[in-house]
């Protein structure tokens, strides 16, 4: 593909999606430079966006050996999911005049294929992760983006995959994972997107509506996986997301066709249409010009097409990356960042659509420009800042909580009859809010913090929740 042929046009269509930055409000100063964000995935090309002007995959590996080089050579099936999801966090725009440029557009990629001609194993996705593990010092692997899943919703001490992600995680790798999409099916997340320290991301829609209030769910799996813990942590956009169009497929020649003719004057049109007209696959009977304009019209909407190179696509798929994007950009704000602290503060930054259930949404939409501005202004030790759950520590049961912004912080629950007055947290010496309180009954209880004696919010580093009586959650501790 020759991507300096200019006898087409790179802008957007009149189809054309919201850009991601714009979406989210981000803040562009921040563009993932200095973090290496890598992807487990099907497959990739050497796509424009990641390669030009300069190479920014800094490593590619196949684990099945399929394809040993990161080269064009003949365009697979499989490979289209890890380019499109790659291009959605870190495409800086090539083939769009810059316009579906994702947030971490100057971060550096490590891209790894774990599929056999598409077909994905558990065994091949843990394998994934123990190499992002092994070379995560030699490539600054920060970030780890994971679009797929395994088999089934099990323990995480019985799963391969979970059982790595945690490894990756301990390692100091933020990993990102979606949550799936048969949420309407009534299935829960699996393998690595039910893993406890997972930052698992389900999918909204704001309906390719700028400033609007009115959003959705997607369909995201979600709800109370088998270890526990409530899946997702966050929701991103899953839909209306723009992604590149697979170089050297029919559906590439196609689409640079049809917006050609979309693009083209009236007069142009006839000329035209006869030399695209196998490319743009024009039925024989559509002749004039009326007719070319209204068969293009048609094509555009059906197939998703926003520009000549890239295609609005839906799913969890996409939500997570655009997370994993938000995070290399928090990173770069502030490379001392934990995969602790980085979960901590997207899930205390996010914002609930209150009109929606809260266990399909967990803490709500992802807000890109709150997260890296409180990343940015991060005051204490963020080396300390484990976050997590209330642990018994000599007979004493500790909770901690991190927010550098609260004035005041207490914890109400079972113990103490739901007082929001009676158990206040300390500010420590590390920044952290932190009490303890004597060993209460063996059982299960539940909890949540109150910030400034009036914002209840369940505990952000405690994945196991339980619905309450108030159309929220309650944070669950299991005392034995």
């Amino acid at each position: 593909m020759d991507s300096s042929n200019h006898n087409h046009q790179h802008t957007p269509n009149r189809f054309g999606v919201i850009p991601t930055p714009v979406r989210l409000n981000a803040d562009t100063e921040y563009t993932g430079k200095g973090v290496t964000v890598a992807f487990l995935d099907s497959g990739f090309y050497p796509h424009p966006d990641l390669v030009t002007p300069a190479n920014r995959v800094v490593a590619y590996e196949d684990l099945t050996k399929e394809r040993s080089l990161f080269s064009t050579g003949p365009v697979e099936s499989w490979q289209w999911h890890g380019t499109q999801t790659s291009v959605a966090a870190a495409g800086n725009g090539q083939l769009s005049n810059g316009v579906y440029r994702g947030l971490a557009h100057e971060s550096e990629l490590v891209l790894a294929k774990v599929s056999e001609r598409g077909r994905i194993t558990e065994e091949q996705i843990a394998a994934g992760i123990h190499w992002v593990i092994k070379n995560r010092e030699r490539y600054n692997i920060r970030v780890l983006n994971i679009s797929l899943g395994g088999d089934e919703d099990v323990p995480c001490s019985k799963s391969i995959v979970d059982q790595a992600t945690e490894e990756a995680i301990s390692h100091g790798i933020v990993v990102i994972a979606a949550a799936g999409n048969s949420g309407a099916e009534g299935r829960h997340s699996i393998p690595p997107a039910n893993s406890p320290s997972v930052i698992t991301v389900g999918g909204y829609t704001d309906h390719n509506l700028l400033n609007t209030t009115d959003f959705d769910l997607y369909h995201s799996n979600f709800g109370v996986t088998a270890d526990g813990t409530v899946k997702p942590e966050i929701v991103a956009p899953a839909m209306w997301v723009a992604a590149p169009i697979l170089p050297g497929t029919k559906s590439y020649e196609r689409a640079e066709a049809i917006s050609r003719l979309a693009a083209a004057m009236d007069y142009e049109l006839p000329d035209l249409a006869r030399e695209l007209k196998e490319a743009a696959e024009l039925p024989e009977q559509i002749t004039n010009a009326d007719e070319i304009r209204a068969y293009v019209e048609a094509a555009l909407r059906q197939e998703k097409i926003v520009a000549a190179h890239y295609q609005h696509v839906d799913g969890t798929s996409f939500a997570a990356p655009i997370v994993a994007s938000v995070v290399a950009q928090m990173i770069q704000a502030n490379p001392t960042l934990t995969p602790g602290a980085v979960k901590n503060i997207l899930i205390s930054t996010a914002d609930r659509i209150v009109t929606k259930p809260v266990i399909r949404q967990g803490y709500g939409l992802v807000n890109a420009g709150r997260a890296v501005e409180l990343a940015r202004t991060e005051r204490h030790a963020l080396n300390v800042v484990g976050c997590k759950p209330p642990r018994v520590e000599n007979g004493r049961l500790m909770f901690v909580f991190h927010d550098d912004n609260a004035n005041s912080v207490s914890v109400a629950g079972d113990f103490n009859g739901w007082s929001h007055v009676a158990t206040p947290l300390k500010r420590n010496e590390s920044g952290l809010w932190s009490t303890e309180i004597v060993v209460p009954r063996t059982g299960q209880l539940e909890y949540k913090f109150i910030i400034n004696g009036q914002r209840w919010i369940e505990d952000p580093s405690n994945g196991m929740k339980a619905p309450n009586n108030y159309g929220g959650l309650n944070s669950v501790l299991v005392i034995e």
